[in-house]
């Protein structure tokens, strides 16, 4: 058996080593943090209180900030403790338990824009049988689903990776436990490991990459025999957003995953991750749900209510 108890916690290396720099990405950080939270926070809070928003779309959106909120909360936190309080020493099972929660995450979300997408598909292609087919169990059922696969992916990789020896180095040179700075960190063959990694994340990839393809192609063929020019642009209008944020997560998921560990830039990596592990969450309330009328309509009617009870 190898011996994995000779490191109990690993060195994290963070983005930079300049006390000044520490404190202007500190300060970046904490910003990006809190707009993270107040803008998916408050997504969530809007659609429970506004009973206009309780549709399926609104549905998958309330669940989609919660996972923006889960994978940026498993991150972010440790990364401004260690500009801010130099603290980049991380136990072995808080380093397991952050990548658990962090591939949990961003799987859930991975599955979580495929469904979307196919709820656009019902929307756009059969808006007459809409209410029919994407019912509340419906919802549900699909809801659960992505969870239940992002958490067993999860459990996958965290067992794939942390089975390995980590005996030469504790050092790793990330801001964070995550796949391929574990895996070049570790003394052991992590050649089966890097292709379970390869084919699990490349299987969970191709399998909602496709779902939104589909999806959309029979979404581009309603649009174009559309009659009406108004109803083409509403229609552009609902998928814009949705495909803008498929496209971002997409590409910086396979261009951290689906390379070998011998192209690995270190230096490219991080900037990939602080990108999809920190500004798409923040991004997403406003690329998906702010641009919204309805929600900025929510939005104006919390905000009356509120100036009321003052």
């Amino acid at each position: 058996m190898e011996n994995r108890t000779e490191v109990t916690e690993f060195l994290l290396v963070g983005l930079t080593n300049d006390p000044h720099l520490q404190i202007l990405l500190f300060t970046v950080f904490l910003l990006i943090y809190l707009v993270t939270l107040v803008g998916n926070l408050g997504m969530i809070e809007l659609i429970l209180l506004d009973s206009r928003l309780h549709t399926p779309m609104y549905f998958f959106l309330s669940n989609l900030s919660l996972v923006d909120f889960g994978y940026s909360s498993a991150v972010t936190p440790k990364v401004m403790a260690g500009l801010l309080l130099q603290d980049k020493v991380i136990s072995y099972h808080a380093c397991a338990t952050q990548f658990f929660f962090f591939a949990g995450f961003i799987t859930v979300e991975s599955f979580l824009l495929a469904s979307m997408a196919y709820d656009r598909y019902a929307a756009v292609c059969n808006p007459l049988h809409y209410t029919t087919t994407m019912t509340t169990s419906v919802c549900t059922r699909l809801a659960i689903g992505c969870y239940v696969c992002g958490f067993l992916n999860a459990s996958i990789h965290t067992g794939n990776i942390f089975r390995l020896c980590f005996c030469q180095s504790n050092v790793v040179d990330h801001f964070f436990c995550d796949a391929p700075p574990l895996l070049a960190l570790s003394c052991s063959d992590s050649h089966i490991s890097e292709m379970v990694i390869f084919f699990v994340v490349g299987f969970n990839a191709l399998f909602a990459i496709l779902i939104i393809l589909i999806s959309y192609l029979f979404i581009f063929i309603t649009i174009l025999r559309m009659h009406s020019s108004e109803g083409r642009q509403k229609a552009f209008s609902t998928c814009a957003s949705h495909l803008t944020a498929v496209s971002i997560f997409y590409g910086t998921v396979i261009f951290m995953y689906l390379q070998p560990s011998s192209s690995h830039s270190m230096g490219m990596d991080k900037m990939a991750s602080v990108f999809y592990s920190t500004i798409i969450p923040m991004l997403n309330p406003l690329v998906y749900s702010l641009r919204n009328k309805e929600v900025k309509s929510a939005f104006r009617k919390a905000m009356a209510k509120a100036k009321s009870f003052i």
